[in-house]
Order: C-alpha cells, then sequence, then structure tokens
C-alpha cells in the first residue's frame, strides 16, 4: 500500500465528516425552534388521543349494556378496546414526531434531494 492512499482515504473521510456537519448546521438553520409550548401541545394531543376512543368506547358500552345484556360486561370490553385503539393512536403521533425531530440518514438525503429539486 503506497503511504498516499492512507491520506487520501483519511481525506476523504474527513471531508464526510465536515460536509455533514455543515448539512446539519445549515438544517438547524433553515428549521424553526420549538418552544416550550408545542411539547406542552404533544402532551395535550397525546392525553386527547388517548381519552376520546377510551370515552366513546365506554359510552358505546354503556349502551350496549342496556340493549343487549349479557352475562360480560359491554361497558368493560368496549372501554379496554377504546383505551387500546387510543393508546395506538398516542403512539403513531410519537413515533411520528420522534421521525420528524431525529431523522435517520436515509430521511436526510431524501429531505437533500428535494430541496435540490425545488432549487
Amino acid at each position: 500500500m503506497e503511504p498516499g492512499a492512507n491520506k487520501k482515504k483519511d481525506g476523504n473521510v474527513f471531508s464526510q465528516h465536515v460536509g455533514e456537519k455543515e448539512r446539519r448546521k445549515l438544517k438547524a438553520l433553515h428549521e424553526k425552534k420549538k418552544s416550550v409550548w408545542f411539547g406542552l401541545g404533544m402532551f395535550g394531543m397525546v392525553g386527547w388521543s388517548v381519552v376520546v376512543p377510551t370515552l366513546l368506547g365506554a359510552i358505546l358500552g354503556i349502551w350496549l349494556d342496556e340493549i343487549y345484556p349479557q352475562s360480560f360486561s359491554w361497558t368493560l370490553t368496549f372501554l379496554i378496546i377504546g383505551l387500546l385503539i387510543g393508546c395506538l393512536i398516542a403512539w403513531f403521533w410519537v413515533a411520528n414526531e420522534h421521525r420528524e425531530i431525529n431523522p435517520t440518514k436515509e430521511d436526510e438525503e431524501l429531505n437533500l434531494t428535494k430541496e435540490e429539486k425545488d432549487e
């Protein structure tokens, strides 16, 4: 192996590292800062996305208990189903925000190609 080849490899790695830092800094300059209110709003969104399906499930269960009484409780059944659906919805929102805040390298590359097309 030639001594110059190792220097070229080191220089290439260094330039890639500098390029990644530059992309991150430019991205940070273009993005809006998220405030404390954004975090509180996210808590509210997650809370409501769990509460609404849970309450709808409970209301449906109470109505079914009155109309079609069974040996089991419709209220408890639909309360649990509503809670599970609400948790899935909340998980979707949190995962989506996490992806938006912490994109993978593939996401960053896709965003860079979209920005290049826009220019």
